[in-house]
């Protein structure tokens, strides 16, 4: 008699190798007659299953998993399915609903921290977290491109990489990257089901599911694990010392990026309550490395680093002669900071995995870079920063050039002028083959697809005759201030002659509420039923623009809001001559890129250049809209 440890998984195997997912009396009719099929491919979990190896499931085992399984009302689990959007509304059940900040524990009497071992033990993967080899990168600014231009280095070094960023543009599945692509949806759903499918079975009060960014976080460490990387590099959530992330006991090195304000919800109101916060990656007897600081934030990581008596390196940014005239494949000033940073921790990693001597024994003096460490910086990607998309409206040459997107989810002060600087030199064309680069770079989509012809195309072609005239798409978070952010974008940019034409405020697609697919568009039309939050974000733009003060009301919002009007199409002034600026609250954000593209076809002789900015989900929101 086969002895069964989970009736569910069991259960879940059967329908999975059958084909019958829909409906339970599918099921019933299944065990009146038995089961025989031929499973692609058996999980360690069926090492106890003999039955299950020779292809055969008898009436009698059948019988017994049907009186045995339980079967939960209204979830994914009743209706067995293993399908992709499945995983998407499981995934959906594990955002809390707690709003950024609120301390309080989600799981009664552990912490976060504690919490996150006792689901690694659970999925018997505390043990070999330290196989992973991991660089562990924190920072306000940055950590997510250090990311990647440290992913790309040791990937062409000959290294099988992992890397886990975070927030996702369009399909969840981007977090996940292995050897510099996206784990593939059918490996997901099997690492996604696993590792839900154990956690569930020891959901207890004290103990539950664990939230989105913890259950994803466990999720990368199970995909890195069964994949068999060399390194695994993780980008911190957000702080550090309470980031899920940190549950990473014994990393190779760790990184701190720029520090700023941000998050200070939930780090603090001062840069070194923050600092605290990201010095909390450090770890004994491992390297740490980091950029230049300002002087608060800076005495807080040394501080860190002397009570663990570790090293900390402060690395200066590479400078163009050390790229031997290559490009950074990620567009900005603030790339090289970025770049540095990858290239000291890579080298600290391969120098402690005994691989430095042996691959660049000539080559590693300080002044040169190896062949690959170049290949990676002049080739990592990342999404949604300093990404330039091409808009073609019409298969007709006349409107090639006519409307391109500049897409960064800047949304801290200091990230918002890197924006604002990069921006105002792509326009003028100080960086041409930079942003030919990026937009390379585009043009096969990472995220899992390939963009048409007829999508996208390069932003150098076209009439160069045409006039030009900058537009500002905006959306943040509510946590975020706005009579920071949007002074510092306006400045910044008019200090380099840049001044916007136009601008439109936007709800953001995606919701806060519910994990979608990449292939998930029911809400794109739908406008949203409360704009004001917009509405304020454009009488802030209109003060900066107009140079008045604020005058706020007790909740931090403009007075004054008025005219709120349900008119479909922002005013055109802004298109003709030396109209006064226009500004505009939009319902939806299709609506804004629909009416955006009607003003490029009527208008041949104008180009729209469209940054977009404020939130990496604005971004990603745009990014779907413009591949469908």
């Amino acid at each position: 008699m086969l002895h069964i440890q989970s009736n569910s998984f069991l259960r879940r195997q059967l329908f999975s190798f059958s084909g019958l997912y829909e409906r339970r009396w599918r099921f019933n009719a299944v065990i009146a007659r038995g089961v025989s099929y031929s499973p692609p491919c058996l999980s360690r979990h069926d090492a106890l299953a003999p039955s299950l190896r020779s292809g055969t499931i008898s009436t009698e085992i059948v019988e017994n998993m049907a009186n045995n399984a339980v079967v939960k009302e209204n979830s994914w689990d009743s209706s067995l399915s293993r399908s992709y959007e499945s995983v998407m509304e499981a995934l959906s059940s594990l955002i809390t609903g707690r709003k950024r900040g609120d301390t309080s524990a989600t799981g009664g009497r552990y912490t976060k921290l504690e919490r996150m071992t006792m689901y690694l033990k659970i999925l018997d993967l505390e043990e070999k977290l330290a196989g992973l080899n991991i660089i562990h990168v924190a920072g306000t600014k940055g950590k997510g491109s250090t990311c990647a231009f440290s992913e790309a280095i040791l990937r062409e070094c000959g290294f099988r990489t992992g890397l886990f960023t975070s927030p996702h543009l369009i399909d969840v599945r981007e977090r996940f990257r292995v050897n510099g692509v996206d784990i593939a949806e059918e490996k997901f759903l099997q690492y996604f089901w696993d590792c839900w499918d154990q956690l569930k079975e020891k959901v207890t009060k004290d103990l539950p599911m664990p939230p989105l960014f913890q259950f994803l976080t466990l999720l990368a460490f199970k995909i890195f694990i069964n994949e068999r990387v060399d390194v695994g590099i993780f980008e911190v959530g957000i702080g550090g010392e309470k980031d899920s992330t940190n549950v990473i006991k014994e990393p190779l090195v760790c990184g701190i990026s720029s520090l700023g304000m941000d998050h200070m919800d939930i780090l603090g109101d001062t840069l070194g309550k923050i600092a605290s916060h990201k010095a909390g990656i450090l770890k004994p007897n491992v390297p740490a490395f980091t950029v230049p600081q300002l002087p608060e934030a800076m005495g807080v990581i040394k501080g860190r680093a002397q009570q663990l008596k570790i090293p900390l390196d402060v690395v200066q940014p590479l400078s163009c002669r050390e790229l031997h005239g290559l490009q950074l494949s990620l567009a900005g000033d603030h790339q090289f900071v970025n770049a540095s940073l990858a290239v000291s921790l890579c080298k600290s990693w391969l120098q402690r995995t005994g691989n430095l001597e042996k691959l660049f024994s000539n080559d590693v003096r300080e002044v040169d870079l190896p062949d690959a460490f170049l290949r990676g910086l002049s080739s990592a990607h990342l999404p949604g920063r300093a990404q330039i998309v091409h808009d073609v409206i019409s298969k007709s040459s006349e409107t090639t050039g006519d409307l391109i997107y500049y897409l960064d989810g800047a949304h801290s002060p200091e990230s918002m002028d890197a924006c604002a600087r990069w921006f105002s030199k792509t326009v003028y064309g100080h960086q041409k083959s930079a942003s030919f680069s990026s937009l390379k770079s585009l043009s096969e989509d990472r995220i899992g697809k390939k963009y048409s012809k007829n999508d996208f195309t390069d932003c150098g072609k076209g009439n160069n005759d045409k006039i030009t005239k900058q537009i500002l798409l905006f959306n943040c978070m509510e946590v975020r201030n706005p009579q920071i952010l949007l002074p510092n974008l306006v400045r910044t940019c008019a200090s380099s002659g840049v001044h916007f034409s136009g601008a439109l405020f936007v709800p953001s697609i995606s919701s806060y509420n519910k994990v979608v697919s990449g292939s998930s568009f029911s809400s794109l039309n739908k406008p949203s039923p409360n704009l004001s939050w917009q509405y304020n974000l454009q009488r802030i733009w209109e003060n900066t623009i107009n140079e008045k003060d604020f005058d706020l009301d007790e909740n931090g919002l403009m007075n004054s809001i008025k005219n709120e009007s349900n008119d479909v199409s922002p005013p055109l002034k802004f298109l003709h001559g030396d109209s006064p600026l226009s500004s505009a609250a939009v319902p939806s954000l299709s609506l804004a890129i629909k009416w955006l593209r009607e003003c490029a076809k009527e208008n041949p002789s104008i180009r729209l250049q469209v940054l977009v900015t404020g939130s990496l989900h604005l971004v990603g929101d745009v990014l779907k809209l413009l591949r469908r």
